[in-house]
């Protein structure tokens, strides 16, 4: 197993704890010098905040840990491709790197959708991987989504 499934799977482990609260199953860790310095998991609901997504609440905590909001050199794991507002925030914070494990062909803003990794307008690049463990981090999300509509009736 690469070092990107080990820590995807982390992340997946993240995600399901967001599932058990009701919250859209999204897992992220960010890893700096070989450590995990920052985890989080989709909150919005839980938190009454609309920013609450797990890659936020990863970069907060990472900056925390690390007593910065430069991120550089640092790797977001996360379970599903980024939306706009998070990986504006991965660039902001300067992190190296993003792995994602499901595509979002909808909102996705690391290649699928549109790209704000490599946007020229950005002030920094981070390099972005897609696809690891993408069929169970998709599977999560589908099963999720099917119990609610199940649960609606």
């Amino acid at each position: 197993m690469s070092l990107d499934e080990t820590y995807m799977r982390e992340a997946l482990l993240l995600a399901r704890r967001a599932a058990e609260q009701g919250e859209v199953p999204v897992g992220a860790l960010v890893v700096s010098g070989g450590e995990v310095v920052g985890r989080g998991y989709n909150q919005p609901i839980g938190r009454t905040d609309p920013t609450a997504h797990a890659e936020v609440l990863a970069l907060r905590e990472a900056g925390r840990t690390l007593g910065d909001y430069r991120l550089g050199g640092s790797t977001l794991y996360v379970t599903l491709e980024p939306c706009p507002m998070c990986a504006a925030a991965l660039v902001h914070a300067r992190v190296a790197r993003v792995v994602f494990g499901a595509w979002d062909p909808r909102q996705g803003a690391c290649g699928s959708a549109f790209n704000l990794l490599s946007a020229p307008a950005m002030n920094h690049r981070v390099d972005g991987f897609g696809g690891v463990l993408s069929a169970e981090c998709g599977e999560l999300l589908r099963e999720f989504f099917v119990s609610r509509r199940e649960a609606q009736g």
